[in-house]
């Protein structure tokens, strides 16, 4: 019986291990983006449908973690594989920000950024940019529309990705690795 039950796992895990490899595949992130460096790479999956690929590009000479923990550079890019409206991105996100108790002070900033937001199409690339000093820059499809010099809306806003109590801790973990 165990062995049955092996083999079913195998049946069922190499098919979506290859799955998530050729889905990074065709989200074909560049080794460096922005004088970054790629660190790791995941996809989202949400009941049984792949989401978004996403990437975290960090600086060379450091590991993804302790660029997050000591506030380095960092970009996030996400490549979507389905359409989704961008109502639901900004209810999903505002829900977030409130679970990991996000500061009131930012809500006026937050406004504005997802008064940026559009409704997401198959193949579009999101990228958060953050730069100490310089804040937040959100791409959409290589172009910048929306930028804060705020650094803790952009540290909040990463944190959507890689706080704590975010989106997925699974993505999270493969991410910061």
């Amino acid at each position: 019986m165990r062995h049955a039950l092996i083999c079913l796992w195998l049946m069922f895990a190499l098919p979506a291990l290859a799955n998530e490899a050729d889905r990074l595949t065709q989200a074909n992130f560049p080794a460096q983006a922005q004088q970054l460096e790629l660190k790791n790479q995941a996809v989202l999956t949400y009941l049984w449908a792949d989401v978004y690929a996403a990437a975290l590009y960090a600086p060379a000479d450091m590991r993804a973690k302790p660029s997050w923990d000591q506030q380095k550079a960092l970009r996030l890019v996400l490549y979507y594989f389905r359409d989704i409206d961008r109502n639901d991105v900004i209810k999903a996100a505002t829900a977030t920000l409130e679970r990991q108790q996000a500061n009131a002070r930012l809500k006026p900033e937050l406004e504005r950024l997802h008064a940026s937001f559009r409704n997401i199409r198959s193949g579009d690339r999101y990228a958060l940019d953050v730069r100490p000093g310089r804040g937040l820059n959100l791409e959409i499809n290589g172009q910048v529309v929306f930028s804060s010099r705020d650094d803790e809306l952009a540290r909040a806003y990463l944190g959507i990705w890689l706080a704590p109590n975010g989106l997925s801790e699974s993505l999270r973990d493969k991410l910061l690795l």
